[in-house]
């Protein structure tokens, strides 16, 4: 058990003691971390666990409170209590469980690999690799080959946003990129603000990192809550950001530019590290492509991080971090790790996008995306109980549903496993895991006959689990 779990439970023995009583104000965080000699923020941590698990409230200005009617708690006997699910824990079950080729892939977190060019990208890998020499491997280590690079920055330079060669580091895909940011702006026991829906692998880092993860509000309707924000930054000593602001996962909003600008001066003030998740950046639906926040950065505390897996080719796991006056930190942090990605990969993508036609390729698959993202909200809205909402994403390749409560997305995600479709439950995008309303659907794939039939299937069960949740039962089988 770790410090703050031992003295979390330490104050839930006394609150079922009645040592201390509902609506009354428990010692504040510096006064038990004298008392205790524990550091602030482990103490600040097991308050927040108990704030999570409905034990206490937190009233700002003010401390620390007995939640009310707290006597639903305190008849649970302590044995029964449970952790909740550890995100990599349920990931690697939904991985694990979903890879069969027959099995409908709607849970995928990439796009239909029919939408990339294969072949293309074969003969520009076959054609960089001849080409190597011997000192290749030496002279392509981090920051990664200098041709790429290059290009990378040209697109940004397009988009108003002056980085040079030497700014970028090539990584091993996108989420080493973040990853490698998230590790030099934080330290472990820091805070980290991510949204409180936000995507699994920020979880994952963060849990591997051992850092306390802080929600800010966020919802596909008004995106990024900048004044939950503001609070937050003001309550938490929180050290990085992770952030999405363009076609964010699951949810699929994008901030405006204002709201960008705004993000950046409150970020500024705090002098707190935004990891840019832009990941998304060439999936977008509107005429004009979205800018990233990193535009609006005056002191590089922006870490923007872009990827080629989600366009492009999953397989070839190319990403890169924009990291300015922090890139050779960065270089140290990945020869600590991955040491550099692929030379050849990295060879093969530079020779594709100086001969391959990307920007073409782009158009259709953003065409694409957008007219099987019609196919699928159109069937969603046909064969799934009339009380569900469905998100219209502006990019990207998922839909977010919800359902009312009671509805149980593991349960849910149980029994389409058992008709052969794979499809992610929502909670593996939230940290508390405590909302089994959600579920999201990966749209990238033609909505032929089988899948049709699947989306069909879904929305049978939907309806079962949502009758059988008013009748109190666990089973979502289809009638």
């Amino acid at each position: 058990m770790n410090k703050y779990q031992s003295l979390a439970h330490n104050l839930r023995q006394q609150i079922r003691q009645q040592i201390w009583r509902s609506g009354e104000k428990i010692p504040s965080v510096r006064a038990s971390s004298q008392q205790t000699g524990y550091g602030t923020a482990t103490v600040l941590q097991a308050y927040q666990l108990l704030e999570s698990e409905g034990w206490l409230i937190a009233k700002p200005q003010s401390g620390y409170f007995v939640a009310p009617n707290i006597q639903a708690l305190t008849t649970v006997p302590p044995q029964s209590t449970q952790a909740p699910v550890r995100i990599n824990d349920l990931l690697f079950d939904v991985f694990q469980r979903t890879k069969d080729s027959d099995i409908v892939p709607f849970s995928s977190a990439f796009p239909d690999s029919s939408l990339f060019p294969q072949q293309e990208l074969v003969r520009s890998l076959s054609s960089a690799s001849r080409k190597m020499d011997n000192r290749s491997a030496l002279t392509h280590l981090p920051p990664g080959n200098h041709d790429l690079r290059r290009i990378i920055a040209q697109r940004y330079v397009q988009q108003g946003l002056h980085v040079g060669p030497d700014d970028i580091v090539i990584t091993s895909g996108g989420l080493d990129a973040l990853n490698l940011s998230l590790q030099f702006a934080t330290q472990p026991g820091d805070y980290v603000a991510v949204e409180s829906t936000t995507f699994y692998g920020a979880l994952q880092a963060i849990e591997r990192l051992k850092l306390i993860p802080v929600e800010i509000k966020a919802s596909a309707d008004g995106g990024l809550d900048l004044n939950d924000l503001a609070e937050k930054l003001s309550t938490y000593p929180i050290k990085a950001c992770w952030l999405m602001t363009n076609v964010q996962h699951p949810l699929g909003y994008t901030l405006s530019q204002a709201r960008k600008q705004a993000l950046l001066d409150m970020l500024r003030q705090h002098q707190v590290f935004l990891v840019e998740d832009d990941v998304y950046a060439e999936l977008y639906f509107s005429a004009k492509k979205p800018v990233p926040a990193k535009v609006y950065d005056q002191q590089d505390q922006v870490l923007l991080c872009g990827s080629f897996s989600k366009c492009l080719s999953p397989g070839f796991r190319i990403g890169w971090v924009v990291a300015g006056k922090h890139s050779k930190a960065i270089q140290k942090q990945q020869f600590l790790s991955t040491i550099s990605s692929s030379v050849p990969v990295q060879l093969g993508i530079s020779h594709y996008l100086l001969h391959g036609g990307y920007d073409n390729h782009l158009r259709k698959l953003r065409s694409t995306l957008q007219d099987r993202k019609s196919a699928m909200i159109h069937a969603i809205r046909r064969y799934f109980p009339d009380s569900t909402t469905v998100t219209d994403p502006a990019g990207g390749y998922f839909l977010w549903l919800t359902f009312p409560a009671p509805f149980d997305s593991h349960a849910f995600y149980e029994q389409a496993l058992e008709k052969r479709i794979a499809v992610a439950p929502g909670t593996l995008f939230n940290s508390r895991q405590d909302d089994l309303r959600h579920i999201r659907l990966n749209y990238s794939y033609e909505m032929n006959e089988e899948n049709l039939i699947a989306l069909s299937t879904l929305g049978q069960l939907a309806k079962a689990c949502l009758s059988d949740s008013s009748n109190q039962q666990n089973d979502c089988s289809v009638k």
